[in-house]
């Protein structure tokens, strides 16, 4: 199956490099998309050009594709299926939910000179880094790209219902599927809450399992396709 993969904030393709082999491995054809503002050099990307780019890959498919969204990449998951609900096969969201229609994209830190930098460890102190070690974090922080304000900033538009229709795959890391669960059923993540068919698997590793758990995180990936 095709599968496209999204990374998060401050992430580019190669955040992939060590999951793409095994998928490979597996029978399945990854592809991992480098975004505008995340890896391309802009300065100046909005969210509609990241949208714009995962649904041209989207439309690149002769089949429907799996489409995989990491952290705040959950949200681009997710409009893909707003966008193309007939073309995308299933969604997998890892450590992320999709925003609410008129929220903004992922405006979690100030930006800085109209970027929003990875803003350092102490704000993710605890499950999220837990399993990371200091070559990791290091190797992370060097790698890290800053993300656009026109991204950060950016206003999420849902507007096709048939976005229920796509089933969900939610691979929950620093937190379990219990409490992914929990949120849903109380009404904090109300996309989710209105999906017909929400699937919760659990990874025992911290917010960035394609850095610590690759292997687990691409079989997690095929295991999503139902092949």
């Amino acid at each position: 199956m095709r599968i496209l993969l999204i990374g998060g904030l401050w992430l580019d393709g190669s955040s992939w490099d060590e999951v793409v082999p095994v998928l490979r491995d597996l029978g399945h054809h990854p592809v991992p998309l480098t975004l505008p503002g995340q890896g391309d050099g802009s300065t100046s990307a909005t969210l509609a050009d990241q949208v714009a780019t995962v649904l041209a890959a989207v439309d690149a498919e002769p089949d429907r594709p799996l489409v995989v969204g990491h952290s705040a990449a959950a949200g681009l998951a997710w409009l893909a299926a707003d966008a193309r609900p007939e073309k995308v096969a299933k969604v997998v969201m890892i450590g992320g939910f999709p925003a609410g229609d008129g929220s903004t994209y992922a405006d979690f830190f100030e930006p800085v000179d109209g970027l929003m930098p990875f803003p350092g460890w102490a704000p993710f102190d605890g499950p999220d880094s837990a399993d990371l070690d200091e070559d990791a974090r290091r190797a992370f922080e060097a790698a890290a790209v800053s993300v656009p304000e026109g991204v950060t900033k950016g206003v999420v538009r849902l507007a096709d219902e048939r976005r229920f229709e796509v089933p969900v795959v939610l691979i929950c890391p620093e937190y379990s599927p219990d409490q992914a669960r929990e949120w849903i059923a109380a009404g904090d993540i109300p996309e989710l809450g209105a999906v017909k068919q929400v699937e919760y698997v659990d990874i025992d590793s911290g917010h960035w399992p394609m850095v610590t758990k690759p292997a687990e995180l691409a079989r997690l990936i095929a295991a999503a396709t139902g092949d």
